[in-house]
């Protein structure tokens, strides 16, 4: 199964800030495999589901954006759903995520998921106590039945420490580049944390079943996570490295008379 079983041996000891060195030698081979991983989706038509969940500033764009930055958006689909519309409010709620289940060959991430309903939503009284247990009381069973259809269901849990998610919360506020993931709601979330945790308590007492367990990830050091993460997605997953043939490049064609013009019109400026 490809290289999954090796891992960079000169990593910094455990506790200590992973170096952006080590970090991007690290994941420049776990793209590899990740590419490897595609290949062989594509070919077997196999189905893989990957739900992130945590914290606000947990880290799951960043491990989102580290997991495909170096493959096909075709093959690896994000969906990060917007609110529900007021049909969708009347379905059974994990109606609307159905739609966008993997299909043969595809690996689907969640950027939040279903589990909304167990967590923001009852956190933030967006559903009544009663909406939330009922879920609760269902979604083992919906996932078991994702499963016998064929996916790989993995689902990871990004933990972050208060004082980490306070550090993330005002670099937010005071650095122009990241102030757009900042809302409202995020503040109001800030002010929760033990809600937060009770949520998260209950959702793992409910569904971390023996078909779909929750990984719990680490993520107060950001790049010992999204590669602990990506590792330990290769490791569930029984992909095989696909064979490659040898690649020749073409002769380019001759000229055939043509000509480049003089002058191409509207060029970007050179300020650099």
């Amino acid at each position: 199964m490809g290289d999954k079983k090796k891992h960079n041996k000169t990593s910094a000891p455990e506790g200590e800030p992973l170096s952006r060195k080590l970090y991007e030698e690290e994941l420049k081979r776990l793209h590899g495999e990740l590419v490897s991983l595609q290949e062989w989706t594509k070919h077997t038509g196999a189905k893989v589901c990957v739900v992130f969940e945590g914290r606000d500033t947990a880290g799951k764009g960043g491990a989102i954006k580290a997991l495909t930055e170096r493959v096909s958006p075709r093959v690896f689909r994000v969906v990060a759903l917007p609110p529900p519309t007021e049909r969708e409010k009347s379905q059974m709620y994990a109606q609307r995520y159905v739609p966008h289940l993997p299909a043969a060959g595809e690996i689907v991430i969640f950027d939040r998921s279903w589990y909304n309903r167990a967590g923001v939503e009852r956190v933030m009284g967006f559903c009544t106590e009663e909406q939330a247990t009922k879920f609760l009381e269902t979604i083992a069973g919906i996932e078991k039945a994702m499963i016998e259809s064929g996916i790989i269901l993995l689902k990871y849990w990004l933990e972050v420490s208060q004082e980490e998610q306070t550090k993330r919360i005002e670099s937010r506020i005071n650095d122009p580049r990241k102030v757009w993931k900042l809302s409202p709601m995020d503040l109001k979330s800030y002010s929760r944390w033990y809600d937060y945790s009770r949520a998260r308590d209950d959702i793992f007492a409910a569904s971390d079943t023996p078909w779909a367990p929750w990984y719990v990830v680490d993520s107060n050091d950001k790049r010992r996570a999204r590669l602990n993460i990506i590792t330990h997605i290769l490791s569930k997953v029984p992909y095989e490295a696909p064979k490659r043939e040898k690649i020749k490049l073409p002769k380019r064609q001759k000229a055939g008379g043509y000509v480049e013009p003089e002058d191409i019109r509207h060029h970007v400026p050179a300020v650099f």
